[in-house]
Parts: structure tokens; sequence; C-alpha cells
């Protein structure tokens, strides 16, 4: 007697760990870059070079790249900016039975903060929070069927569950030209850039998915016109194309996660020789994840008339995809300039980060609370401050309905900002609106009892002998013939053929006749 058993494809985190570290350095303004006056703003971002695994302990090596933008006095252009990095090299402990497997790795760059120490010297702070997950493939082995004698008789259930049949990691590099617009001056040098991702839509085909979206990008750029000496330019950069994917298809569920792992802008001539190109590169991180849902039916019951079968059970875990929701969220508020900064007189650029700070899961919804951090760049209405960012907290509270969803269920929540807008009111004034998207999964873990293998033993022929050969049987409530032919020792069908049943339904208070199957052997 052999039981076919089927792999279920699982996924689950097998351990997590997080780190919070502060960087912390001083810096000489270069001898080609005039004296600091008063900082603009600053923007920074981590780039993890090298992990590596041992003992039961993470090394991460990476820097953080900053960008200070600041004005200097007495200089033709009065808005520059220096750049640097801080390395850092740590260990994040771990649980030991993850030593040897393949971490993700997140960041999250949670404060960043600039101070001038004099003219030539300034102090760069961060924050950094480093999240590490492990997560495991495994195969939850299933029996699905008997293959033996003729006389055994088993009963099939079916259950849905969510299969993983694609979880990898790839990369999707975009290039493209900007071409400055001839209003524009020519390009000396980049002071300050901000590449985006937005409106990122996927769809899978067969063997490959297909990737679109946008790359919000803003320049601001010294110029070579003696007259507008620093200029600056917004566009969208939109993109498609399609990342080969083995074993696919349009009828599954993708939950992939995009993120920007590298960046770059070089200034190169057009075709006049002037310098008003810039070569885009980006390069995305995919986070590959894709399910089908499957309703394979389980063995959970055997027997067999002529042999005493004891099936030997055990509890398994299987995930079942409950809802895959995008919900977007529009949200405004107003930022006011504090007293001690000039007015606006044009806004420049504006960017967000989102930060959930607490979900709360009850019943069938998911209570998300975050912020919105924005900066906004601008032109100023002081000529001895041309340029001036302004900062501000947008809080937001949503509520995410995710039908199905139960107590106990595990969710993960993706948040982005697909749009932010700013218009000023007046120079003192800006209405900020924005569209949130939170992309969420929910997932139910079921717990299902499984037949991993059988013990077979003979038959108690004493026991079978005292057993009567013909039985007349009244159906009890919950009854079935399942369980009326595994007690005596017949078969369904045997049973029906019988008592002329044309099916397999019976109903409390029915009579049957029954006949013992077992051949006694003296």
């Amino acid at each position: 007697m052999e039981l076919i058993k089927k792999n279920i494809h699982m996924n689950k985190l097998k351990c997590k760990s997080t780190l919070q570290l502060t960087l912390d350095d001083d810096f000489n303004v270069p001898d080609i870059k005039p004296d600091i006056d008063q900082i603009i703003t600053e923007q920074g971002e981590i780039k993890i070079n090298d992990i590596k695994a041992m003992n039961g302990k993470l090394l991460v090596k990476g820097v953080l790249s900053f960008n200070v933008l600041y004005l200097c006095e007495g200089d033709r252009r009065p808005v520059n900016n220096i750049a640097g990095e801080i390395p850092f090299d740590e260990v994040i402990n771990m649980d030991i039975a993850c030593s040897d497997d393949d971490p993700t790795v997140k960041w999250d760059l949670e404060d960043l903060t600039t101070g001038l120490i004099n003219s030539r010297k300034l102090s760069v702070k961060s924050i950094v929070r480093i999240y590490v997950a492990v997560e495991e493939l495994y195969d939850e082995e299933t029996a699905v069927m008997v293959e033996g004698p003729e006389d055994v008789q088993y009963i099939n259930k079916k259950i849905e569950v969510t299969d993983v049949a694609i979880n990898k990691k790839d990369t999707y590099r975009i290039k493209d030209e900007i071409v400055i617009p001839s209003n524009k001056g020519n390009i000396t040098s980049l002071l300050y850039q901000d590449i985006g991702l937005s409106n990122v839509e996927v769809r899978l085909l067969e063997d490959r998915f297909t990737i679109k979206g946008e790359l919000p990008i803003f320049i601001l750029y010294t110029s070579e016109d003696e007259e507008n000496p620093i200029e600056y330019y917004e566009t969208e950069v939109p993109f498609s194309g399609s990342v080969d994917c083995n074993g696919c298809n349009e009828e599954m569920i993708e939950d992939i996660a995009f993120s920007i792992v590298s960046k770059s802008l070089e200034i190169k001539p057009d075709a006049d020789g002037e310098e008003r190109v810039l070569d885009l590169e980006v390069v995305l991180d995919l986070g590959i994840k894709v399910y089908e849902i499957e309703e394979p039916e389980i063995l959970c019951d055997i027997y067999c008339p002529s042999k005493e079968i004891t099936p030997v059970i055990r509890n398994a875990d299987y995930e079942n995809l409950v809802i895959k929701n995008n919900s977007k969220y529009r949200i405004a508020d107003r930022i006011k300039v504090s007293n001690n900064q000039p007015g606006i007189l044009q806004i420049c650029h504006a960017n967000g980060v989102i930060k959930v700070d607490d979900i709360v899961a009850e019943d069938t919804q998911l209570h998300v609370e975050g912020v919105i951090e924005v900066n906004i760049l601008y032109i100023t209405e002081d000529d001895s401050r041309p340029m001036n960012s302004l900062r501000g907290v947008i809080p937001f509270a949503q509520v995410i309905e995710l039908k199905g969803m139960r107590s106990g269920s595990n969710y993960e929540v993706k948040p982005s900002i697909d749009q932010l807008s700013v218009m000023m009111l007046d120079s003192e004034e800006i209405e900020v609106k924005a569209t949130i998207n939170l992309n969420t999964i929910v997932f139910d873990v079921i717990t299902e009892e499984i037949i991993t293998g059988v013990e077979v033993a003979d038959l108690d022929m004493d026991m079978i002998q005292a057993m009567p050969g013909i039985i007349g049987y009244i159906v009890k409530r919950n009854d079935s013939l399942w369980k009326i032919a595994k007690k005596y020792y017949s078969t369904v069908d045997n049973i029906m053929a019988i008592n002329e049943l044309s099916d397999d339904r019976i109903k409390e208070g029915d009579k049957l006749i029954i006949m013992k199957r077992v051949d006694v052997i003296l």
C-alpha cells in the first residue's frame, strides 16, 4: 500500500532583525567651492555595498551618500552644493538557523540633519534603520490518494491553498536621455537632483510580465547664462518593458515590490556640442512573488474491510490568499512659512516620503495612521536669500476595507506616493495635495489534518466473527455512508447496491441493510 503525495510550495518568514544606527561626521568645504553662508536643504540615501552572513550574524557594509545645497555670498552663482559619503560597517545579530540564507535588506533614513560649524565646515548627522528578513520557501507534502489492494477505501476533501509559484529577485534597467528645453541655459554642473518612481503598473503574461511607470525628475543646475546663473528643470520620464519570469501566466496573482537601487544623471553635449543633454540610468530592484490559487483534493480518511488500517495524522499549516487590495486615497493640507523664513516668490520642486506609524486590525478593516514628510524648494522674495526650503508634516488616517480578513490573518501594507502637487496660495502659505497608495495583501493560515502514513495490521478475527453478517441500521444525525461503511467493515458502493440507492445521500431516520464484506478465514 502506497500513499501518493503532492508538494505544495509555501513561503514563510524564517527570521528577521532590525538595527538602528547613528552616523555622524564633519566635512570640510573643498577648496574649489565658495564659503557656506546658509544651508538651504539636504538629501541623502543609503547604498548597501556588501552583505555577508556568518555564525548567526550579518555583516552589512554601505555608505550614506548626502548632498547639501547652500547659499554663498560674493559668488557669481549664489547657490552651491557639497556632496560626500559616510561609510558604515555594522553587525546585525540573526538567528543561527538563518546564518547561511540569502537575506533581504531594506533601509529607512529616519533623520538627516546638517549643521554649519563655520563657513568652511559642516556637520552631518543621520539616523538609519536597517531591516533584515530571511524568507524560506518550503514544500508541504500532502497525501492525495492511495495505491494498494482493490478493497482499500479512501476519501478526499477539497481545500483551497495559495501556492508560491515564483519567489525570486531581479533587476530592471531604465536608460533614457533628457534634453533641456531651448528656453533654459546650458548646463555647467548639477547642484541638486531628485529622481522618483510613481504609477508603476504590472501585468502578468505567459513566462513574463510587463512593467510601466514614470520617473519624476527634478534638477537644479548652474548655467552658462550670465543673467540666470542658477536654473531648474522638472519633467517626467515614462518607461515600459517586459521582464522574463519563467512559470508565470495571466491567471496568477503578482506581488512585486519595486525600489530604486541606483540612479545617475550625466551631462553630455547635444548635436551642436552644447551641454544640454542628460544621460539617465536608473536600476530598479524587483522583489518578485507570484502566487497560484490551487484546490487540491487531499486524503482525509482511509480504511480497508480486510485489514486494520490506522492513518498517521499530523497538523499542517497552509497559507490562503484572502485578498490583494490596491487602495488610493487623496490627502490635502496646508503648510505655512515660519516667521524666520523668507516669503515665497516661486515654487521650484516638492517631494514627499510616506511613513506609516501604526496599523491596527479590526474585524475586516485595517486602520492605518502615518505622515507624509514634505520638503519644498522655492525661490524667495529676499534677494539676500534667493533660495530656501520648507519642510512640513501632513498626517493621515485611513481605513482599508478587506473583505474576508479574520482575526489572526497575516497582512502586509506597502505604502507609496503616486502623486504629489503643491500650489502657492500666497507668499506665506502652500497647499499640498497627495495621492497615496496602500498596497495590501492578506493571507489566512489554515490548519488541516493530513495523513502522512498508514499502519497496517491484521483484523481481530474473533471480533469480526462476533459481528452479525447482516445488520438493519437506522440512520442517525450527522451520519454518512462513509462512516457507516467504515464502522461495519463494508463499502459505500456495497451499501448503495444492496439498498438500491442512486447516490450516497442519506438522512436521519432512513433504514439501511448492511452486509459485512470480510471473508473470515477459519
